[in-house]
């Protein structure tokens, strides 16, 4: 990989060892390979030259390469993976949601930037929510709907950058709702958990019964908004038949959505914006998501040697907490649709910034949360992501928010709405606050990496408001510490929350740790001298898929996350 190399070696599958840029083998942290065997290793990286798919679903993802394999190229094979997504995991994602996107065109070597968000309705401001005597925007309500932007992503990167257009990428998806399709394990779990709910029965638990492992699941009517969708185009949705059923559900359950809303709802290319870290260049997109989050937290990361840590070490896991701390209280102060409020993006990602914040962090006690600094001196998921033989790179990512969204479905579209509405702030001194047709605050965010402007990395974990902190851990997992895609992936997370968060539920202003398994008692007891407060709770934190390029000869490397169905596939 442009001069570093995969050393394989283990039980199960092969592990990979990149060497960071500049780092030579005998400076590289000890890690001996039997050593990351045993660290939730239990896939090989897949590698391959002339196309890959990355995805959350098996199916999906063998769907995006013959989507590559019959002329497509990654944009076309990734609007396909996230059509069948929208079928086989509808309570993560699905046209009722929203999209985001970085892309690498190969033609003219740059990134491109898709925010493919809706906006809240017309009618809904805070006025209506103190009128209703909301103190909060519910979740599980048309209250909590803003207009989905998934349609309107597809259309805009297949028109741009796509070769087979919408009807040929939504073709297997459709194929696949009508003669069904077993239920892989990990999202039949996600169906028994939400059974039985009166807004989902009809769709999705139409035998009475939650669908298990291996079960057969069609759904005819999602079959039918995809054909409209290929046969009309995204007009079928945001004018036509689609958006009508929409309304009318909105209607009937006491919503505010309009067909007007859905009419004037528009996507946006945007600019990508980055940091640097070890050597490379580290891509996110600006508010209203939460991904320059990551540019912050590694600008404060940079001014530690971690390489010579031990990774998941207490060592380690204290500065990513601390510095996870610094940049979430700025995102809590700042982030909101720039539309209208002002986000001192460029300051908040600066290394200025960072050197001022970074004195905030003691590598030998946990600080407790300090709120936001002063920027303005001088703001539920799936991700895939598909490479093709041309070199083009995708890093996509699509969501309805929480389990199933709303839970409320329009009646005869087959999908779920999303309820990210349920983000936007009530304070009228927010820079979140409720307006009408604003984006609210946003969780998804794609990653990508390049080094020398030259693609790198597509990359992503889903997980809410988790993300920013599994983007760190599986970027320092492969740059500081020399693990491939499939391993920097398999290593077992933590997460913090803290004050600026309000599902926490920390009694101190320390915030909460919690781990996945795989972290040793003897590190979390380490984390606790250094004044940190663990959370009893734990489980799996986000779920992960990564591209990693090289070039003379181009070859794509592959991770998918083990704590989803999903898997890497190339040819």
């Amino acid at each position: 990989m442009n001069g570093r190399t995969f050393l394989t070696s283990g039980i199960g599958g092969s592990v990979g060892v990149l060497a960071p840029p500049g780092v030579s083998e005998a400076s590289r942290p000890s890690i001996d390979a039997e050593d990351l065997t045993n660290r939730n290793t239990n896939r090989s990286t897949v590698a391959c030259q002339n196309g890959m798919v990355c995805a959350s679903q098996p199916l999906a993802a063998m769907a995006g390469i013959d989507i590559l394999k019959s002329g497509g190229n990654c944009v076309d094979a990734a609007i396909g993976v996230n059509a069948m997504l929208g079928l086989m995991e509808p309570q993560m994602c699905g046209i009722g949601g929203d999209l985001f996107a970085i892309y690498w065109s190969e033609s003219d070597r740059r990134l491109h930037g898709l925010n493919a968000s809706g906006r809240s309705p017309y009618g809904f401001g805070l006025d209506t929510a103190a009128d209703r005597g909301l103190a909060v925007i519910p979740a599980i309500d048309p209250l909590s709907w803003t207009v989905p932007g998934c349609v309107s992503g597809w259309e805009m990167l297949s028109e741009r950058f796509g070769a087979l257009g919408l009807a040929r990428c939504l073709a297997p998806a459709i194929e696949y709702a009508e003669a069904g399709f077993p239920l892989s394990p990990v999202i039949a779990q996600d169906f028994i958990r939400s059974f039985p709910n009166p807004g989902l029965d009809a769709v999705y638990f139409p035998d009475g019964r939650a669908p298990r492992f291996g079960d057969v699941f069609r759904n005819p009517e999602l079959a039918r908004s995809y054909r409209l969708i290929a046969d009309q185009g995204p007009a079928a949705f945001y004018e036509g038949e689609i958006g009508e059923a929409i309304i009318a559900k909105s209607a009937a359950l006491g919503g505010c959505m309009t067909m007007r809303d859905l009419a004037d709802h528009t996507a946006n290319w945007i600019d990508p914006v980055s940091a640097s870290y070890r050597g490379f260049d580290v891509w996110e997109l600006p508010p209203n998501g939460q991904g320059i989050t990551v540019l912050q937290m590694l600008n404060l990361l940079e001014h530690f040697d971690l390489g010579e840590l031990e990774p998941n070490s207490a060592e380690h896991l204290h500065l990513l907490i601390e510095a996870k701390k610094l940049a979430y209280e700025d995102r809590a102060r700042y982030y909101a649709d720039p539309e209208f409020a002002e986000v001192p993006v460029d300051r908040l990602i600066s290394k200025e910034y960072a050197a001022e914040r970074v004195r905030l962090i003691d590598p030998r006690r946990a600080g407790r949360i300090v709120g936001p600094g002063d920027p303005t001196l001088d703001s539920d998921t799936v991700y895939l992501t598909v490479a093709d033989r041309q070199g083009n790179m995708i890093s996509l990512i699509q969501s309805i928010y929480g389990s199933f969204g709303s839970e409320r479905c329009p009646d005869g579209t087959g999908f779920a709405m999303q309820n990210r509405g349920q983000a936007f702030s009530l304070d009228p001194g927010h820079a979140n606050r409720l307006e009408p047709h604003k984006r609210p605050f946003h969780t998804i965010i794609p990653g990508f990496v390049t080094e020398d402007g030259r693609p790198r990395l597509a990359f992503g974990v889903m997980g809410g408001a988790f993300q920013p902190q599994g983007h760190c851990q599986v970027l320092m997992n492969m740059l500081d510490f020399g693990m491939s895609p499939q391993q920097a992936g398999d290593q077992p997370r933590v997460g913090h929350t803290g004050s600026s968060e309000p599902s926490s539920e920390a009694s101190t202003g320390l915030g909460l740790v919690s781990f996945e398994d795989g972290i040793g008692e003897s590190v979390k007891l380490a984390l606790a001298d250094l004044g940190h407060e663990l959370s009893s709770a734990s489980g799996a934190a986000g779920g992960y898929q990564a591209i990693w390029r090289s070039d003379d000869p181009r070859v794509y490397f592959g991770g998918s996350d083990p704590r989803k169905d999903g898997a890497a596939l190339g040819y």
